[in-house]
């Protein structure tokens, strides 16, 4: 067991920013999404040799989107930290391995999520390749698995509900950046 699985992370700072993702401040996660105040976060997009996206689904014990199927890991960094330290510190955390990882994207987004939250956030999205096994955290992860894009299309459009809003939004704006296609 890794030293930093299992890290309860629900009372972390998140760093508050503008339009422009310039820092204003920082507020206490939970209250940023109870709020709607916007504020920056990352996420992970891993594929393999194959093409294939690496999915997890997200523990029932998440404050918000518990059950829910998304890419391979998102978080926030910390106050300070760098957007890529935090997408591979996450990675580790969450998924049990690390990866290089190279900026995809930055996107915004404002959708209610489950629980009667508002994400506001803007998203340092980052890829990686990994071909091997993950070892997935289970306070963070219940289960995940490899999909190609076509697979990953066809069951979004057929079962939306399943997935996060977030990874949806990526899905709709951000094709390319993320299957390669």
């Amino acid at each position: 067991m890794m030293s930093n699985r299992g890290a309860d992370n629900s009372a972390d700072d998140v760093i508050v920013v503008d339009a422009d993702d310039q820092p204003l401040g920082t507020m206490g996660k939970l209250l940023a999404h109870q709020r709607g105040v916007r504020h920056r976060a990352i996420s992970v997009i891993v594929r393999d040799r194959h093409n294939r996206l690496l999915l997890q689904q997200r523990s029932a014990e998440k404050y918000h989107s518990g059950g829910l199927w998304t890419n391979t890991c998102c978080s926030h960094p910390r106050p300070g930290e760098d957007t890529r330290e935090a997408a591979g510190r996450r990675l580790k955390q969450e998924m049990g391995f690390t990866c290089p990882l190279t900026h995809l994207f930055t996107t915004h987004y404002r959708a209610d999520v489950p629980g009667g939250l508002i994400e506001d956030e803007v998203v340092h999205v980052f890829g990686g390749r990994f071909d091997g096994l993950p070892d997935p955290d289970p306070s963070e992860v219940a289960d995940w698995c490899w999909r190609t894009p076509d697979e990953l299309a066809r069951d979004i459009d057929a079962q939306p509900e399943r997935y996060t809003v977030w990874f949806r939004e990526y899905l709709r704006r951000f094709w390319p950046a993320m299957t390669g296609a």
